[in-house]
């Protein structure tokens, strides 16, 4: 067994390892398993603090996920509490204070709040142990609630948490604040960047390209999973994806208003200037500085190539806006980029945004049926988008259908 010293050194490491990771969902989602990994727990959940209420952000359980296919992931729905002593995870966040329980079913009257036992009614799981950490910032704000269920012995039987435990993990979980903080600061930042194309195309919503980002990564994991891809180069890969894919259009914010706003159909001539959006987006990423700038310069300027090479702008220089040597077509224009010529990170992305913007609605076209949407991404494998990631969305269309619902469109 571990010693107390060899724990704190292990939780130190993963405070540097978190602080790496910059989306905050897939932040969350480190943050849960690291957690998990360290109590030797069977599930956990996590919680975000937005104003006087919690919303649930992530869920994960090891007894649950054992029940599905490899390389699913289990469905959660998302939903909020509020912070008071009404239940265990708003108790938590309202006194600030660590909260062990070795059977939340025989909760005493000490306690103001009482267990919902209604996911386990609902799944058969039995809830036992639980661990309830405050995650505080440095400036002693509770900005979430990290939540670890069943500790588990080496015969795999639910135990009680360690006390001796508590004060590392509530360790870990201040370095995860810091990160979390950072992390949504990030998403913030590219959400407004986003908010300025919107201002320009209704199209570019928030909600669109958080499910455009969450579809992508979803399908980059499923692809990933299929073709044994190492998961260290699954994560980094997975954090620059998630940003990229939010900034997929920003270079929309350069079109006339004229053109983006137009509720019909473009003329010929409009669509040519209306495919430069692509360029632009690109440029704004053209000075390299981290994987995150090349990954979206790529993103922006590859997501409309098709498989067939009949997509745009193809091998041409986002500067001069001119073909690159040797791949110039008759007329001078650049070829499209065909096949594996397309970056990968622009494939994944062509297939998220095309299902995304099929199935919600816009101002120039009602949302298609389901059934609608399927077919016609399954009937353009090998012609619009790649045939692999094809495959592999067909199998995880569940997973799309549970990102649709962690964000909908605004209301009226």
């Amino acid at each position: 067994m571990a010693s107390q010293e060899e724990k704190l050194r292990k939780i130190i490491d993963l405070g540097l390892e978190i602080s790496q990771i910059k989306d905050i969902d897939l932040l969350l989602e480190k943050i849960l398993q690291e957690a998990r990994i360290f109590s030797n727990c069977d599930a956990g959940s996590i919680y975000v603090r937005e104003g006087d209420k919690l919303t649930f952000r992530y869920a994960q359980n090891d007894t649950m996920q054992r029940q599905l296919p490899p390389g699913k992931k289990l469905p959660y729905s998302t939903f909020t509490v509020p912070i008071s002593n009404a239940s265990i995870a708003g108790y938590v966040a309202l006194n600030g204070s660590v909260l062990n329980i070795p059977d939340v079913y025989e909760v005493g009257s000490q306690y103001p709040f009482s267990f919902n036992r209604s996911y386990d009614d609902l799944t058969g799981y039995r809830t036992c142990s639980m661990l309830t950490i405050p995650l505080q910032n440095f400036r002693g704000e509770n900005i979430g609630v990290l939540q670890l269920i069943n500790a588990m012995d080496t015969n795999s039987n639910s135990v009680p948490f360690a006390q001796d435990d508590e004060e590392i993990i509530l360790y870990f979980a201040n370095n995860a604040a810091t990160a979390i903080e950072r992390a949504k600061m990030t998403r913030e930042i590219i959400l407004r960047m986003n908010k300025m194309a919107e201002m320009r195309d209704p199209k570019e919503t928030g909600p669109h390209v958080n499910r455009v980002a969450a579809y992508s990564v979803a399908l980059y994991e499923a692809w990933a999973f299929k073709n044994n891809v190492p998961q260290p180069e699954i994560d980094r890969n997975r954090d620059v994806l998630r940003m990229s894919a939010m900034l997929h259009d920003v270079g929309k914010v350069a079109i006339s208003d004229n053109i983006l706003k137009k509720p019909g159909r473009f003329t010929p001539e409009e669509f040519q200037i209306m495919k430069l959006h692509t360029l632009y987006g690109a440029n704004l990423f053209s000075d390299i500085y981290s994987d995150f700038d090349e990954s979206a310069a790529i993103v922006a300027i590859s997501h409309h190539e098709r498989w067939d090479g009949n997509g745009y702008p193809g091998h041409i220089d986002p500067l001069t806006q001119k073909a690159l040597p040797g791949f110039e077509k008759e007329d001078g224009m650049p070829r499209g980029k065909q096949g594996d010529e397309i970056p990968f990170f622009g494939r994944v992305v062509a297939v998220a945004d095309v299902y995304d913007a099929l199935s919600n609605r816009r101002c120039y076209k009602e949302a298609w049926d389901e059934t609608e949407v399927l077919d016609n991404i399954r009937n353009e494998a090998g012609k619009q988008f790649d045939p692999e990631l094809v495959e592999v969305f067909m199998e995880c269309i569940d997973t799309f259908r549970q990102i649709e619902k962690l964000y909908p469109d605004h209301t009226e």
